[in-house]
């Protein structure tokens, strides 16, 4: 027992448990699906964003570890602005393939991230698993979708008719499964059920959280060469288990 930890957490409370519950099976079937479908050349890909990392740099070393003492840390840094890291983690290899790092996470460059990875083998097929964040269901990454996947629907206008009028419509047309590059999206409060979570996870510990870096140009070449050395030396898939039964709380 440590009644001194604790943890936050987040109970998901649907409004609708039975599109919850879909919503959930869709995504594990996603991964479950992975490796049969990777034979075919369909491309599953784990993709979210990890925004607001610090580029802050200590103003003094730390002094070493010794017996009976932790290290220890100045607690006076520089800050050197932030960067936004864009992440496919691929289900059935666990590399991080065509990372964007950069300032921000806007709808346009959440476009133009999909579409560099999709570049990575242009007549692929491709299906991300994302959360419901507003810039995985905008109007340019339907038109994008639709353009790069030669369909001749009717968009609509946004905020007013037809596919690009609402989120639930963009949404619906961006998960449809018949398109050569699709998307599946978890629930609201499931990060959890995103593979790329447990890869933000070993970015953090291995490289975030005692670094020190002299600006945010440095800490984006630092990612990215730990990405490079990551995809080389510990790249492996997750054994994923969860089949969607309920959770304990």
């Amino acid at each position: 027992m440590k009644p001194h930890r604790s943890r936050y957490w987040l109970n998901a409370h649907p409004a609708d448990p039975a599109v919850f519950a879909a919503e959930v099976a869709a995504v594990c079937t996603t991964y479950a699906q992975a490796p049969a479908q990777a034979v075919v050349g369909v491309h599953t890909v784990s993709t979210d964003e990890k925004s607001g990392i610090q580029a802050v740099e200590a103003t003094h070393p730390p002094l070493p570890m010794k017996p009976g003492l932790v290290e220890r840390r100045e607690y006076e840094y520089v800050r050197h602005g932030t960067q936004c890291v864009i992440a496919n983690f691929e289900v059935t290899t666990g590399a991080v393939i065509a990372p964007t790092v950069g300032p921000t996470r806007t709808e346009v460059d959440f476009v133009a991230h999909v579409a560099r990875t999709v570049a990575t083998d242009p007549t692929a097929h491709w299906t991300f698993v994302v959360d419901q964040l507003n810039t995985h269901q905008s109007a340019s990454l339907v038109e994008w979708v639709a353009a790069h996947c030669d369909l001749d629907d009717d968009l609509g206008v946004k905020g007013k008719a037809g596919i690009l009028a609402s989120m639930p419509t963009r949404k619906t047309f961006l998960s449809d499964p018949t398109h050569r590059i699709r998307f599946v999206y978890t629930p609201k409060h499931t990060s959890w059920l995103n593979q790329v979570e447990i890869w933000f996870s070993i970015l953090v510990r291995r490289l975030l959280k005692r670094a020190s870096f002299t600006s945010a140009a440095n800490l984006r070449e630092r990612i990215l060469a730990f990405i490079a050395s990551y995809n080389q030396t510990r790249a492996k898939p997750l054994k994923w288990t969860y089949t969607g039964r309920p959770l304990a709380a």
